[in-house]
């Protein structure tokens, strides 16, 4: 499960908002980025990909948020 709460604070950093994330990882409607940031489902790993790029994630913060519980 992504650490939600530190990718929200990431997102409001750097002033994305759903419907720019949603654009980010390729989805056509903000419901289903929305879904996935409120844990409804899940990022794959080429989602999370494009939205650590676009937050200039370092590898460290990537895996903190994407991969570690």
């Amino acid at each position: 499960m992504p650490n939600l709460p530190k990718l929200k604070g990431k997102l409001r950093e750097k002033g994305i908002n759903y419907e720019q994330g949603a654009e980010i990882i390729g989805k056509k409607t903000i419901t289903a980025f929305s879904n996935k940031m409120n844990g409804i489902s899940n990022f794959y790993l080429d989602e999370a990909d494009k939205i650590a790029k676009a937050l200039e994630l370092t590898p460290a913060e990537r895996n903190e948020i994407f991969f570690e519980d």
